[in-house]
């Protein structure tokens, strides 16, 4: 039952006495080809000006450290998409061993995501692995190692039919390719990622090949996360950014229905240009907002590596530690006693000075063994990541099994 060439075709199953029409999309890249109009273009361009400036602010922070902080927000942003409680200061207490305060099986999931994104990241500039279908299995085997999901073939393109919405496939809003349709489309997938049909811009090519793996679905859970990985590091692999600083997970948070909207409308009317003008308008507008995130961080680390300056003769350790807390953002006094080799009381009164300073502020209440936070860095990571900007949110998309 075809649809048109830029969308793709129906095909109807039988699941039992209930019949039900999955969808099987058209191959990448779309034909007719994507029509750049006018306000396309600008929004492209405008999306690549707000790439580079964040690539070069960027560059004028230390960039493992920036990185550390900005995969910790996405991995927050994608898991609260997905339906997790857990905010970034849950996720860095979790890694610094203290109590986090929700779901420890929240955590873990927004944990596995940093160390899918990483080890991708880490394949690519090692050479080991392209980005390709075998290196998404293997992402898809660190996302889904720990949580929820463990239960869903980690690794493993799914061997039986999923669905987005209902109860079944018969009643189910979207229905993806059953399994014997989807390889071939998986397979165009990677040929388009490797160019093998011509060259696409890098900003382009990240939002259709988005788009095209979360209407493929190969997996019985965890496709959402590992769509969002991809635009990153298309971009990374393409040159756009050195490193994936791009969180896409906010703006589409911010405006869930309007994203669910946009891909559906490419599965129904072949809508590319529509799905391109709302993700490129978000491309622009995080980039934009993480690259004033970034101006901020700087300025305030210089203010404040001053004002520690400033102590005199103990400025030494309260550096060190003030280093150690920029790194960290949240850490206790063992933790900071082990890291830095120094003795529990030293550790503890230099923590106090920083305390003093207004930068570091105490988090756990306790009498011994405190946690201490860099408020103001984790207020501007933060941003976007609260439970205000939560609630504003509807209910995440449910896969079938």
């Amino acid at each position: 039952m075809p649809l048109s060439t830029r969308t793709g075709r129906i095909v109807l199953q039988q699941s039992g006495a209930e019949g039900y029409a999955a969808f099987i999309p058209a191959p990448l890249p779309p034909h007719p080809p994507i029509e750049y109009t006018p306000e396309l273009q600008r929004l492209l361009v405008a999306a690549g000006h707000a790439l580079g400036r964040l690539d070069g602010i960027s560059a004028t922070i230390q960039p493992d450290r920036l990185l550390y902080m900005y995969i910790r927000k996405e991995a927050v942003l994608s898991s609260q998409i997905e339906g997790t409680q857990s905010t970034l200061s849950d996720l860095l207490r979790y890694e610094s061993a203290e109590a986090p305060g929700t779901s420890l099986d929240d955590v873990r999931e927004v944990s596995s995501y940093v160390a899918a994104l990483r080890y991708g990241v880490d394949e690519i500039r090692s050479g080991k692995l392209p980005l390709s279908l075998r290196l998404i299995r293997e992402m898809h085997r660190t996302l889904m190692q720990e949580g929820r999901g463990a239960q869903n073939d980690p690794g493993e393109f799914r061997r039986t039919q999923n669905w987005i919405g209902g109860t079944r496939p018969g009643n189910a809003r979207y229905v993806p390719p059953p399994p014997h349709e989807m390889l071939a489309a998986l397979d165009n997938l990677e040929k388009f990622l490797h160019d093998q049909y011509g060259a696409t811009p890098p900003i382009v090519k990240a939002g259709l090949a988005h788009a095209q793996f979360e209407t493929i679905h190969p997996f019985l859970d965890g496709n959402g996360r590992i769509g969002r990985l991809l635009i990153s590091l298309l971009l990374v692999v393409d040159g756009v950014l050195t490193q994936p600083f791009l969180y896409l997970s906010l703006y589409f948070r911010e405006h869930r229905a309007e994203y669910y909207d946009a891909l559906q409308r490419v599965r129904t009317h072949g809508d590319w240009e529509g799905w391109l003008h709302f993700y490129v308008t978000g491309v622009e507008a995080v980039a934009r907002q993480a690259g004033q995130a970034t101006l901020d961080l700087l300025a305030l680390f210089d203010e404040d590596r001053k004002r520690v300056q400033s102590l005199g003769r103990v400025a030494g350790t309260t550096l060190l530690m003030y280093d150690l807390l920029r790194e960290r953002v949240i850490i206790s006094i063992p933790y900071a006693a082990r890291e830095l080799d120094i003795t529990w009381p030293t550790a503890k009164s230099a923590l106090q000075r920083l305390e003093t300073l207004g930068i570091a502020k105490e988090i756990s209440g306790r009498r011994r063994d405190r946690v201490y936070a860099y408020a103001k860095q984790l207020e501007i990571l933060d941003r976007g990541t609260d439970d205000h900007s939560r609630r504003r949110g509807q209910a995440p998309e449910v896969e079938g099994s």
